[in-house]
Formats: structure tokens, C-alpha cells, sequence
């Protein structure tokens, strides 16, 4: 057994020399390429000790780095020994590390990696840079997986079959609407691989990864309508046949390369950045037509039908009456003296959260986090032998959400513990002016998320700050936190907003003392005007008080007032009928007006 990751790099190292290979790139991603990952496929974590969930790492004979974006560059330094790995900052995927390999490698040396753990964009781009200086193999079995004896097992979960009244369509519909896709596009068929594209376009949900309730699966859709399923058979419920609708076979997934393999000659439609290289060279290798298209169940299920926001806003009433359960307990106990730490603070809002029997599980680890550990954007309390305690005067970053099985929910609020100094309070209020500036957009349909991305900036630009995170991520329906394709970004995107999409309003502010970040869902609504065309705006579906006592009035604008002061109303009109005692008074005084 490898008990250190001393002892991994060696074997690692040894492997290399083994199989006469110079480097190799390990990146956090599965086969599956999700954010979240199943235990037994936290490969990088295995080797490095980092626990984002972004990243990559090269191993050679006498160098080993690793590859994180600015959101975890602080989480890296303090998780990954700096004596065996050297932190680098990703920009960009496949370009960083490949210029890396071309300042540390001689000529002709032999590059290995898993082309199962990396998507068809990273492989093409890697090839495109490296191919005429090195020899780049693919591996076939990763050496990590040899190496990791104590390898968790795999979980298998039971799938929830989702009723039409919270999906709102049934699976059969969906499957004929995204088989007229692949008939536009002149293809025979098309390949699913995102986790929660299966679910969605089956109505189904799992937990076998923690936090994203989806069942580790892989789907070859026809133009038909028809699907193959490939998993573990012993997951099916009786009953699946009749919830999916005819046309739904299913294969064990040992089985899927022999049935890539009889696509041969056939046109068939891939995701490239959502899909792992070796589908590619499977279907290359059988003289398959690839078409690399987005997959088009992302924008489908993106747009949330009436069912589904209904669904959204009901969990977001119960999530938000959570919510200020919690915050009030956590007001009063700082008023008598009891400062507990993050892990108690975390566990005591989950014990809230679970009083609701439909919260199937949390959206993702709670990040709960005081003082400096609040400047780590993704930071985990449970990766500290001692997690910090709250202390007078300092910031409080709770940024937390539930899988419910009407919807999924995402909240970060930042409450002051004592008294806030100046500077907190002036980069709390300029950071809540950004959030007020995404929430009361008005926009016409076609606008990008990078096209509004400045309204949360602005006022952080003009004094010389920024955020290095996106503004806005799209949230799923009882799926994924984290979902795509629509975002709020300084980076292009070239999916516009539309009507119905969720998606978060998240800016944020960090300096190695302290940490703030204002989150709520918004729901892109429709508007109609007096002028040549309706347009579109934002629907705050989360509900709950935001820290007045953070705020610098004088610097908040008399519309931003109004937004502050209606907000707050709504969440006393939502949240007041469903909370009683000290937690209604707490309430009424966290809502009231400011002038």
C-alpha cells in the first residue's frame, strides 16, 4: 500500500521507467468527464492530495507539477506539498501544460496519457502542439489504477424514476425531439456521454457520484428515437421498461466498444468537449463519419418548462425557510457567546436542511468558512485537522445548496460575526452593488452571458479589484449544480441567454484575510415593453436575507435601495408564513427597509 504521496510519485516514477515512458498527464477528470467524481475515480486526489475539482498534473523522472485556474490556487499551495509539486496557473487547458512538456522535454521523448480522462478538444489540441516534437501514446490501462490498492468500490445506487408531473415531458418525448436534431444534422446517431444528459433525457436520477444525482452511464442515441443504454444492469428498477417508453435496450456497459465498433460507416454526432477521447478513436478506428456538435440535450434541458420552475421555486422556498432557521440560531448563539467552527456551523445547517424529507442529498460540499479561509473560493472545511472557529469581527462565508426532488438550489451569503471593519464593509457593499447590477438587468434575447458579465465588475474595476471566478453559472432541476452551456463570464461564450434558463449571480471579493461572495438563482424571465420588441430579465428564485449590517448605505444608489428594500420584502412575504418564535423575529429585523 502507498501511504504517502511521496511513495505514489516514486511508483509512479518507477512506472514511467518501466514501460519506457518520459511523462505523464493526469488530469482530476474521469471517464465520464464530471466535475464531481465517484471516490474511486479521484485519481488526482489519489496522487497529489488536491481536492478541487479542476486540475491536471505531470509526472516525470525528475519534475512533477500541477495545473490549477485561479480558483484554487490558494486551496493548491496549502494542500499539495510544495517540496514534491510545483503549483502552476491554467489558463488554458492543453495549451499550459504543453508548453510546459516543451520547456522540460528533450526532443522524441515519450509522453503517455488515459484518453478516457480527457475530452476530444484537449486531445486534438495537445496532438496539434506536440505531435512533431514528441511521441504521444495512449495509454490503455492507467497505471493508477494498478497502483491504488485501496481503491474505494464502486457505488451503486438506486435509480428514482421522475414522475411527468416534476419533468413536466416524458422521456419518450424528449428522445424524439433530440432524434429531429440528428436528423438535421444528416447523422445516423449520436453519443451521450454527459451524466446528467442521460437523466434528464431518461427522467431518471441516482446518487452514485456524491452531491450529483445521476447514474454512471453512457447512452447511443438514434435518429429513430431509439437508445442504448449501457451501465451496470443491476441498477434497473422493475418497472424502468414502462417509465422510459419503448425504444430504451440496455446493454452491460462492457459491452459499449463492441457496439461503437457496429456504428462502421455510419454518421455519427459527438460532443468534443463534453465526450472523452477514446470514443473518438474507437469510432475512428472503424471508419465512423464524426461530426463534432454540441451535445443538443444541453440547451434543451438548460430551458426549464413550467413543471420544472415550478418544481425550482417551490425547493427554493423550503431551502430559503432553511436557511433562515440557520442564520437566526446562528445570530443568537453569537449573541451568547458561543463562537463554534465551520464543521459544527456546516453540519448544523445540514441537520435544518434534512428536517425536509424531499432533499435527496447537498448540490456540493458545503464551503463553510471564517477568516482567512473564506479567501479560498472552493474551500472545504473537512481537508483542515482543525477547522477554524468564528471569532469576533471577522467574516463568515456560508456558500451551500440542496438536491431536492423538485429542484436544486445554490446560496452563498457572507455575515459579519461582531463588528465588520471599514474595508470589509466597502468591498461587501461594492460586491452586493454587482450583484444588484446582474439582478436588475434588462437585456434582448440573443444577449451572451460575457455581454453582461461588466454589470457585476463594474464598480470592483473602478477601484481596482476583480473576482477570478465566472459571475454566473446555469443550475439544473434536481441535477446538476454546475451546468452548462449558458454562463455569466468575462471568457466568450456563444450560448445565449434564454427564457427559462437558471443560472447563478455570484460575484465575489478576496484578499488573503478575508473572503465575500453574494449568490443567488436567477430565473430568466420575459418581459414585454411599450417599445419594437419584449426582452429579458432576472427572477430571483432564492430567498434569504442579505447582511445589512455589511453595507456602506451611502454608497449604494437609490434604485439599488429599492432593489435591496423589494428583495427583502419578498423574502418576508415567502419565508414569514413558515418560521415562528425568535427565528420570524430575527427575520422581520433582517428584512426590514433601509432608507
Amino acid at each position: 500500500m502507498l501511504k504517502t504521496i511521496l511513495d505514489r510519485i516514486i511508483a509512479i516514477r518507477t512506472w514511467l521507467k518501466t514501460n519506457n515512458y518520459d511523462a505523464i498527464i493526469v488530469p482530476h477528470e474521469d471517464e465520464y468527464l464530471s466535475e464531481c467524481l465517484p471516490t474511486h475515480n479521484e485519481r488526482l486526489r489519489w496522487l497529489t492530495n488536491f481536492t478541487g475539482s479542476a486540475g491536471v498534473a505531470i509526472i516525470t523522472y525528475d519534475k512533477a507539477v500541477i495545473f490549477v485556474d485561479g480558483r484554487y490556487i490558494i486551496q493548491a499551495i496549502k494542500e499539495v506539498s510544495c517540496k514534491l509539486f510545483k503549483v502552476h496557473y491554467l489558463i488554458q487547458e492543453a495549451e499550459a501544460e504543453a508548453n510546459w512538456l516543451l520547456q522540460n522535454l528533450s526532443k522524441n521523448s515519450k509522453i503517455t496519457f488515459d484518453p478516457r480522462m480527457h475530452n476530444i478538444l484537449w486531445m486534438d489540441s495537445i496532438r496539434n502542439k506536440l505531435a512533431n516534437t514528441y511521441k504521444l501514446i495512449h495509454l490503455i490501462n492507467n497505471p493508477i489504477d494498478e497502483l491504488w490498492k485501496e481503491r474505494p468500490k464502486i457505488i451503486l445506487s438506486n435509480i428514482l424514476l421522475m414522475s411527468i408531473k416534476l419533468t413536466g415531458k416524458s422521456s419518450k418525448n424528449k428522445r424524439n425531439k433530440i432524434a429531429q436534431a440528428i436528423k438535421k444534422l444528416n447523422a445516423d446517431s449520436l453519443i451521450i456521454t454527459s451524466l446528467d444528459s442521460i437523466c434528464w433525457l431518461l427522467n431518471i436520477r441516482a446518487l452514485d457520484i456524491p452531491r450529483l444525482p445521476v447514474l454512471l452511464s453512457q447512452v447511443i442515441l438514434h435518429n429513430n428515437g431509439n437508445v442504448e443504454l449501457f451501465l451496470n444492469p443491476r441498477k434497473i428498477p422493475k418497472n424502468f421498461k414502462k417509465h422510459v417508453g419503448d425504444g430504451v435496450t440496455i446493454y452491460h456497459y462492457k459491452l459499449l466498444e463492441k457496439h461503437l465498433k457496429m456504428l462502421s460507416g455510419k454518421r455519427i454526432i459527438i460532443d468534443p468537449e463534453k465526450s472523452n477521447a477514446w470514443f473518438k478513436i474507437i469510432l475512428q478506428k472503424v471508419n465512423t463519419k464524426i461530426i463534432k456538435k454540441p451535445d443538443p440535450c444541453l440547451i434543451e434541458k438548460s430551458i426549464k418548462n413550467k413543471s420544472e420552475i415550478t418544481g425550482i421555486k417551490a425547493c427554493h422556498i423550503r431551502d430559503g425557510v432553511a436557511m433562515v432557521k440557520f442564520l437566526s440560531w446562528l445570530d443568537f448563539e453569537i449573541s451568547s457567546g458561543n463562537f463554534h467552527d465551520e464543521e459544527i456551523l456546516a453540519k448544523k445547517l445540514l441537520s435544518i436542511r434534512e428536517m425536509d424529507p424531499s432533499l435527496k442529498d447537498l448540490s456540493f460540499n458545503t464551503i463553510s468558512a471564517t477568516g482567512s479561509n473564506s479567501s479560498i473560493c472552493h474551500y472545504n472545511y473537512k481537508n483542515n485537522i482543525r477547522p477554524k472557529k468564528l471569532r469576533n469581527n471577522t467574516l463568515y462565508l456560508i456558500d451551500s445548496g440542496g438536491q431536492y426532488l423538485d429542484g436544486t438550489t445554490d446560496i452563498t451569503r457572507t455575515i459579519s460575526i461582531g463588528n465588520p471593519t471599514k474595508k470589509m464593509i466597502n468591498q461587501f457593499t461594492l460586491v452586493l452593488k454587482g450583484h444588484i447590477g446582474i439582478a436588475t438587468a434588462r437585456f434582448p434575447k440573443g444577449t451572451y452571458g460575457y455581454q453582461i458579465d461588466v454589470l457585476a465588475r463594474q464598480h470592483l474595476w473602478r477601484e481596482g479589484y476583480d473576482y477570478d471566478h465566472s459571475t454566473g453559472h446555469g443550475v439544473g432541476h434536481f441535477l446538476n449544480v454546475h451546468e452548462g452551456p449558458q454562463k455569466i463570464s468575462k471568457t466568450a461564450n456563444n450560448v445565449a441567454l434564454c427564457k427559462g434558463m437558471v443560472i447563478s449571480n455570484e460575484p465575489g471579493y478576496y484578499c488573503p484575510s478575508f473572503g465575500i461572495r453574494i449568490e443567488n438563482l436567477e430565473l430568466i424571465i420575459e418581459i414585454k415593453t411599450k417599445g419594437d420588441f419584449s426582452i429579458l430579465a432576472f427572477e430571483s428564485l432564492t430567498l434569504c436575507p442579505i447582511d445589512k449590517k455589511n453595507i456602506n448605505i451611502n454608497l449604494l444608489s437609490q434604485k439599488e435601495k429599492k432593489w435591496l428594500n423589494k428583495y427583502h420584502k419578498k423574502v418576508w412575504k415567502k419565508i414569514s408564513p413558515l418560521v415562528t418564535g425568535k427565528t420570524k423575529k430575527w427575520l422581520k429585523k433582517a428584512t426590514s427597509c433601509i432608507h
